[in-house]
């Protein structure tokens, strides 16, 4: 089967849930998912769910605790170095069907990793590989290149009244 490269985007909420919704999906079917999820650590909901499906799904988180505003440290550039790493270990490999990539584009907007460097990850996808990208702020250049480019798109959000993010629901 050939692979394609998606990309989701967008300051509406779902991005990642689409791109485990597709993991789920693939691993329904047989596939084998690698999820690489960058500018973030730590035990959401998410990955307690995944660990179920150990034997088709792979989870490795390439972020220090989670930052969402401000600098990055070089501690959370280091991690986003061995997450491209490992990306392009997992796609090499031919163990995986399916490469996820999360909030990857936070990655370059934040300069954890350079456009150029998700770029040279994207043509270095074995043409077999369906490639997802999640996070808002995709640059020109991804979008470019991607075969569906999809924008969520915020039209109301109960953040701005104040409610936090919820365990299941947004962790």
């Amino acid at each position: 089967m050939k692979g394609y490269v998606q990309v989701y985007t967008g300051n509406g909420k779902g991005k990642t849930t689409a791109a485990l919704g597709l993991a789920l999906r693939a691993a329904g079917a047989g596939l084998r998912v690698f999820i690489a999820q960058f500018a973030k650590g730590g035990q959401y909901s998410e990955i307690k769910a995944l660990s179920r499906f150990e034997d088709l799904i792979t989870v490795r988180q390439f972020g220090a605790g989670g930052f969402i505003s401000g600098q990055p440290s070089q501690e959370d550039r280091d991690s986003a170095g061995r997450g491209l790493a490992a990306i392009r270990a997992s796609m090499a490999s031919g163990s995986y069907d399916v490469v996820i990539l999360d909030e990857a584009n936070i990655a370059t907007w934040y300069n954890l990793i350079s456009p150029e460097e998700l770029l040279s990850v994207i043509d270095g996808r074995p043409p077999q590989v369906e490639l997802i990208i999640t996070g808002r702020n995709a640059h020109e250049k991804i979008l470019a290149r991607a075969d569906i480019v999809t924008e969520m798109r915020e039209l109301k959000h109960y953040f701005s009244a104040g409610v936090q993010a919820r365990e299941g629901i947004e962790l």
